[in-house]
């Protein structure tokens, strides 16, 4: 296979999982295990985080929404609560691995974002570090573009402004739920779950060494 793109998630791959920080919430405040994720999963492509990321709804709405939509699952929990816990660790391996990529590859990112995180706004700058996002030829947000993965247009808009064949990209994400668009267009998709696995599957995938 020729490579000629390689196409990255943000959080969950090049940063540590905000799952982590969920949960350590939920813990500390005697919340129902998981109400955080199960919230974000129910009704997921319509529910408040759905809205929120492709900018339908401003902060206080998407607030009271997602206080109103945990509630229903067994606890409030509201929305602005759960914005600081999304900024993840950069995962300094991962961020070398992509310099790698890029000496040799096109690269992308796809970021499902909110717009009070979007790269440019306050809490955006410290989660988009600049000299990270400056290793990627494009970016796309979904709080900047009203779509969010996995709607099927977001990959196909980032490999025509890359002007590469979906079948000679690789495709990384810490979601199923993103990957299946990707594959479904033809890329080589990786599910990072840690950072030493998805690397050795990007090299496996480049045939370069990464680390």
């Amino acid at each position: 296979m020729m490579i000629e793109a390689v196409i990255w998630d943000f959080g969950g791959v090049l940063t540590t999982s905000p799952f982590e920080a969920f949960t350590r919430y939920e813990t500390e405040r005697g919340l129902p295990a998981d109400i955080i994720r199960r919230t974000n999963a129910a009704n997921h492509l319509e529910n408040a985080w759905a809205k929120f990321e492709r900018a339908e709804v401003d902060i206080e709405a998407f607030d009271e929404l997602f206080a109103a939509e945990s509630l229903a699952l067994g606890a409030a929990v509201r929305g602005k609560d759960v914005l600081p816990l999304l900024s993840g660790d950069l995962r300094p391996e991962m961020v070398e691995a992509l310099k790698r990529v890029k000496a040799k590859f096109k690269t992308g990112c796809i970021t499902n974002n909110l717009p009070a995180n979007a790269i440019g706004s306050h809490s955006g700058r410290k989660l988009y570090v600049a000299e990270v996002m400056a290793l990627f030829d494009h970016v796309i947000e979904s709080a900047k573009i009203g779509l969010r993965k996995p709607d099927p247009r977001i990959y196909r808009m980032m490999v025509e402004t890359l002007n590469v064949d979906p079948k000679n990209c690789i495709y990384l994400d810490d979601l199923g739920v993103n990957l299946k668009p990707a594959r479904e267009m033809g890329m080589t998709t990786i599910k990072v779950v840690n950072a030493a696995q998805a690397i050795t599957e990007l090299e496996a995938a480049t045939g370069l060494a990464l680390r």
